[in-house]
């Protein structure tokens, strides 16, 4: 039994830094095992993080990974988790052939932004163009802004963006897929909607110019996306987990209660994976949350420790 953890942590961005944490101060065996790619990685810096905004997402993790040095129970591996196999314990194999046994497997590897197939896009990403207004708006605030996004979503982003700024224009990138109602809510608050195709989104002085198919150009201050995320790891899929129903956000959340806990026993997952709220904020306090979930779940086997009962549907 010395040689079994009793959580690998899968992934060791904010979810599961702030996991490996609260188990680690537990006094529970962990090993957090990172790739280091945090989506998060090409940002500027972090908004909205108590103690920390706008610091540097990689300066954040440093100081993570500074304080879990406090706790030899815990240990940081980094590599990548490639499967995980189930049976009287969890067996997590990484791409170095290496396998750790563990009695609890918590998800915490992060996603995928997937963006609009609009060149110039990707270049800009994390810093003039971005998908949250938490995260960013502050940054640019009052600047003339533009939105690209169709259908609900561009009613959803365009008015969100409207607390930061009195001068948006939805960027639709063709038809614009809204009703008479849809228009008239974005018209009623100041915002413009142009559907002509755009042929590239590109760097500009202190903002961005989005060059139109017609070879016209609109400067922007900045570019708010409707992006939609994606499982970065495939050891969801793998281990049989149950995923959320697709929105427009995300197309493949995982599951899990208000305990963390996914639908397989014995696997949590925390932070983007689920996809409850992609924030650094939130992510930190969900990898508390379901750390916290595993110690009392470790604690109800070893000593009978009442735990709530698990559900696999939230509507049970």
């Amino acid at each position: 039994m010395d040689n079994i953890a009793d959580c690998v942590i899968v992934g060791g961005g904010a979810a599961g830094l702030s996991a490996a944490l609260v188990l680690g101060r537990a006094r529970r065996r962990v090993l957090l095992v990172d790739a280091g790619e945090p989506s998060n990685a090409v940002s500027h810096g972090i908004g909205g993080l108590l103690g920390h905004d706008g610091r540097p997402p990689a300066e954040l993790y440093a100081t993570g990974r500074r304080e879990l040095e406090r706790y030899p129970n815990v240990q940081v591996l980094t590599g990548e988790v490639v499967d995980v196999e189930r049976g009287e314990t969890f067996a997590v194999r990484l791409a170095d052939g290496r396998v750790e046994q563990s009695r609890r497997v918590l998800l915490t590897p992060g996603i995928d932004y997937r963006l609009p197939e609009v060149p110039g896009i990707a270049n800009l990403w994390g810093d003039k163009v971005f998908h949250c207004p938490f995260c960013h708006g502050w940054e640019m605030r009052d600047a003339p802004l533009g939105v690209l996004a169709s259908g609900p979503r561009a009613v959803h982003s365009g008015l969100m963006l409207r607390g930061w700024s009195d001068d948006i224009v939805v960027l639709t990138d063709g038809p614009a897929d809204l009703g008479d109602e849809e228009f008239g809510l974005l018209d009623a608050a100041g915002i413009r909607v142009d559907e002509r195709p755009i042929s590239e989104v590109r760097a500009a002085g202190d903002g961005v110019e989005v060059v139109f198919g017609d070879g016209a150009v609109l400067p922007r201050g900045g570019l708010m996306v409707a992006s939609t995320v994606h499982q970065r790891s495939a050891l969801a899929e793998r281990l049989g987990l149950r995923f959320g129903e697709a929105n427009p956000l995300s197309a493949e959340g995982v599951w899990v209660d208000d305990f963390g806990r996914t639908s397989v026993p014995g696997v949590f997952a925390a932070g983007d994976v689920t996809v409850a709220l992609p924030q650094v904020a939130a992510v930190i306090a969900a990898g508390a949350k379901a750390a916290a979930a595993v110690v009392q779940s470790l604690l109800a086997d070893e000593y009978g420790l009442p735990v709530p009962a698990w559900k696999e549907d939230v509507n049970a």
